[in-house]
């Protein structure tokens, strides 16, 4: 940059760090008149040099969810996302979530949002049945194949 605003490069690498940890393409800090937007490119190359920079100290902290979720994906009533992004269980905030747990749901009926790309992507039941599990939290980043819920 030409601006001549300086940055603090250890904030940087906290959000190079949050970026790496919960998969997301961008962040953007604002404070007053200084913005700075750390990215990255989601390509095979980048993700090929991050899966062999990662095994230093993250991955036994990765290790226990990764094996909590194989259940829950391999579940029949499990239904998984489609793509990477963040989950939202209620069209706003402050709205009610669109089910819950022990919520009947109809074949098509609208579970869940997730923002991909600045979209919001509706997640329908792909069978009628009854909520049994909601298994992450409203805003929290999904990844593609991820137990979001079961229905039953």
């Amino acid at each position: 940059m030409t601006t001549g605003i300086q940055f603090d490069p250890a904030a940087i690498r906290e959000l190079a760090k949050i970026l790496r940890e919960t998969d997301l393409s961008e962040i953007e800090l604002v404070e007053g008149d200084r913005r700075v937007r750390v990215g990255r490119t989601v390509t095979v190359a980048p993700q090929t040099v991050m899966v062999a920079a990662g095994p230093a100290a993250p991955a036994p902290a990765l290790a226990a969810p990764v094996i909590e979720a194989v259940p829950d994906a391999a579940h029949p009533g499990a239904v998984t996302s489609p793509m990477v992004g963040i989950a939202y269980l209620a069209p706003e905030p402050g709205a009610p979530q669109f089910v819950t747990v022990g919520a009947r749901v109809v074949q098509g009926q609208t579970l869940l949002l997730i923002e991909a790309m600045k979209t919001f992507n509706q997640i329908r039941a792909p069978k009628a049945g009854t909520v049994t599990r909601i298994l992450i939290e409203g805003g929290s980043p999904v990844e593609y194949g991820e137990a979001l819920l079961i229905v039953e």
